[in-house]
Parts: structure tokens; C-alpha cells; sequence
């Protein structure tokens, strides 16, 4: 999130927070070294977030709207087991090409949503998508109904997504003598597996 030029204050925060964020982790974030940083005074910050809860919040909604964008711009097709496939490709592109963003989503402990109901709004904005996408489909297994068979399956799929993202990202994959072959065939298997708990 590169800081422009004569761009408002309230984005050129956000921009920096993130920077912060990034060469020095989120422990270190404060409204105090982004102002610092902005050439701005310590009191600045406050008039768009009176605390540093509230300048990560907008952080991860940033990040939660570039997921989103992201699974949305996927090359969309008819099938709705192939697109599926394709929502699933980009969830682990997104992961892959973008590790900060994603740490911060489901990595970091957040703050209260309740409290910051736009990054609420915009996390479960990426959730629908997948949720939306399910809701085309059934279960494959109707004799054992849910209250909510289409979320508990969208969590299923994302818990599925997120653990292979997370073993992707770290040094394991290396330490079990993974090849690039043999991690494109994981994920090829896990989306087909995960096909087959769903039909038509």
C-alpha cells in the first residue's frame, strides 16, 4: 500500500499503518509513528481514529475488500463445481501473492467486530461469496440436515482453503520433502475431494 501524494489524510493513515505494519509487524503499529512517519502532528490521527484499534481495523477492511475483490474477478463459468474450483485457485493465489494481507485477516487477532462494524461488514462480504456460491449447490448428505447446511459447508470449504494456505506459506512443506509438482497435485486433490462432498 504505497503512500501517494495530495491523497486525504484518512487514506494516506491507513497506507501507513499498513507500512508499519509490514517492515515492522503488528505489535509495533501506533497512531504515534504513522503520524511521525506522515510528517503529520501526533494529534492528527485521532480525528479519523481515536485509537490504534480502530486504524488496524481499517487495515484488515482494506485487506478484507481486496480478498474479496479478488475471489470476485475470478474468470467465472457456468459449472458451478468448476467455478468452485476457480473460487478455491484464487483463495490460495490470494494467500500465496499477498501473505501479509492474509495473516492479518485470519492470522492476527482482531479487533472487536462489534466495536468496528466496517471491517465486520466487509469480512463477512468476502464469507458470502463462497457462502452464495454453495447456496447454488446441496449437501451431499441430506439425511443428516443443518439448521444451516450452506454456512457450515462454506466453513468446511474455507477451513479446508485456509489450513492448505497456511501449510503452503510456511517452511513444512520444505521439511517433508514436498516438490512443486507434489504441492500442485495437493491442491488439485483437495479441491476434487472437496467436490465430492457436495453434488448437483
Amino acid at each position: 500500500m504505497p503512500t501517494k501524494r495530495k491523497q486525504p489524510l484518512k487514506q494516506a493513515l491507513v497506507e501507513q499503518a499498513f507500512s508499519v505494519i509490514e517492515e515492522k509487524g503488528v505489535e509495533h503499529l501506533s497512531l504515534r509513528e504513522v503520524a511521525r512517519r506522515l510528517g503529520v502532528s501526533h494529534q492528527a490521527p485521532y480525528k479519523h481514529f481515536p485509537s490504534r484499534d480502530h486504524i488496524l481495523a481499517a487495515v484488515v477492511e482494506r485487506c478484507f475488500a481486496e480478498f474479496a475483490q479478488h475471489l470476485s474477478s475470478r474468470p467465472s463459468c457456468d459449472d458451478p463445481f468448476d467455478d468452485l474450483h476457480k473460487m478455491g485457485l484464487a483463495y490460495l493465489e490470494f494467500a500465496q501473492k499477498y501473505p501479509l494481507q492474509y495473516r492479518l485477516m485470519f492470522n492476527t487477532a482482531l479487533p472487536d467486530g462489534e466495536a468496528h462494524p466496517e471491517m465486520l461488514v466487509q469480512a463477512q462480504f468476502a464469507f458470502s461469496i463462497l457462502r452464495d456460491k454453495l447456496s447454488e449447490m446441496t449437501l451431499k448428505d441430506p439425511g443428516h440436515p443443518t439448521p444451516d447446511p450452506v454456512k457450515h459447508d462454506a466453513m468446511y470449504i474455507w477451513s479446508a482453503l485456509h489450513g492448505l494456505a497456511s501449510l503452503m506459506e510456511s517452511d513444512v512443506t520444505s521439511t517433508i520433502g514436498l516438490s512443486d509438482v507434489d504441492k500442485a497435485i495437493v491442491v488439485e486433490r483437495l479441491m476434487r475431494r472437496m467436490s465430492l462432498s457436495i453434488v448437483p
